[in-house]
């Protein structure tokens, strides 16, 4: 948690510098806050806790960077369980998007450990997406993940959106265990309802699996449940300035 707590005193002093100058043009500054609420805390297939988790997040992007504080909090037993730091940079080329980008978890109870990630998705049908986490501190490994979704209107302004994904492990010996195999898959569905100008909540529901004998053994053994898949749920309230 120290060098968790040094890492952000360096980005806010680098953030008091004038970034401005490294462009010709003011670039556009937009922000995000939201809260959500779920039955439990899932994370790539493992239960991390069964109780009702709140997790708050706030995040900030100047042009192409970004930066993003995510935390989960336990309700049963009020500790905090995680804070995650994500800092990025996103551009896009037609229709192909791409996503770079550094994430540090601190952790209560367990080593902090770093990844680093690029991301790809392509503007056309179901919206496919491709990425490739490394974690080049305590897991010494890769996790990828590859997904669909496809959003269907249901009223104006509201739509249905519907997404399914798989992962693959990559010798990640911190979360997922020192083999290489198919992890997990996940489908889930969400409605984003606009509630007054900036501000929207969004209920949701998933459902995650194993892929493989290695990924069940994994999961049952890191899961705060016994059950390898898990439905959860809940809602985010968000806000975007």
């Amino acid at each position: 948690m120290k060098s968790f707590k040094i890492l952000i005193a360096t980005i806010i002093l680098t953030l008091g510098f004038p970034i401005s100058s490294l462009y010709a043009e003011e670039p556009e500054v937009s922000g995000s806050a939201s809260v959500g609420f779920f039955s439990n805390y899932v994370w790539r297939g493992i239960q991390v806790h069964e109780d009702v988790a709140v997790q708050p997040t706030v995040g900030i992007t100047y042009g192409g960077f970004g930066a993003n504080l995510w935390a989960d909090y336990n309700t049963d037993t009020n500790e905090h369980v995680e804070t995650d730091l994500t800092l990025n940079y996103a551009f896009s080329v037609d229709k192909l998007s791409l996503d770079a980008g550094y994430i540090y978890y601190a952790l209560d109870g367990a080593d902090d450990t770093q990844e680093l990630y690029i991301a790809a998705s392509y503007d056309v049908l179901l919206s496919p997406s491709f990425t490739i986490y490394w974690d080049f501190d305590e897991g010494d490994g890769g996790f990828i993940t590859a997904s669909i979704g496809h959003d269907v209107e249901l009223v104006k302004d509201i739509a249905l959106s519907i997404g399914a994904s798989v992962s693959y492990n990559l010798d990640n010996e911190y979360s997922h265990g020192d083999f290489s195999d198919f992890y997990n898959g996940e489908i889930s569905a969400s409605v984003s309802i606009p509630v007054w100008k900036a501000i929207s909540i969004e209920p949701m529901i998933a459902y995650s699996f194993p892929l493989s004998n290695d990924a069940e053994d994994a999961i049952e053994g890191l899961s705060d449940g016994e059950d390898s898949s898990v439905v959860y749920g809940g809602a985010t309230l968000s806000l975007s300035f």
